[in-house]
C-alpha cells in the first residue's frame, strides 16, 4: 500500500527504474524537483536545499565532519545526537 503522506525529494539523477523501484519497495512517493526550462548554471532548486542545509548542519559537529566512526550504528547515533542538540538549541 502506498503512503502518500510520505514523500521523498530527490535530483533529477534518480529518474527511471529509481522511481518505480522506491514506491514498489518502500511505499513511499519519491518525487523529482526538475530545473526550470532554459536554466544555465546554477540555481537553487526548490526542496533540494533543505537536505543540504542540514548536511551543512551536521558538518559543524567534529565527530560528524570527518569519518571518525568504525562501526555505522555509532555514526548514525552521533547523527541522531548532533539532531536533537541542534533542535535543543532552537528551543531555548
Amino acid at each position: 500500500m502506498e503512503n502518500h503522506y510520505v514523500r521523498f525529494w530527490a535530483d533529477g539523477v534518480y529518474r527511471g527504474q529509481m522511481l518505480e523501484w522506491v514506491r514498489e519497495t518502500l511505499g513511499v512517493v519519491l518525487e523529482i524537483v526538475k530545473r526550470e526550462e532554459g536554466q544555465k548554471g546554477f540555481a537553487v532548486l526548490p526542496k533540494c536545499w533543505v537536505v543540504e542545509r542540514t548536511f551543512a548542519w551536521l558538518g559543524n559537529y567534529r565527530r560528524l565532519s570527518k569519518d571518525y566512526e568504525r562501526r555505522l550504528h555509532n555514526s548514525e547515533a552521533m547523527i541522531y545526537l548532533a539532531s536533537i542538540r541542534t533542535m535543543l538549541k532552537r528551543m531555548a
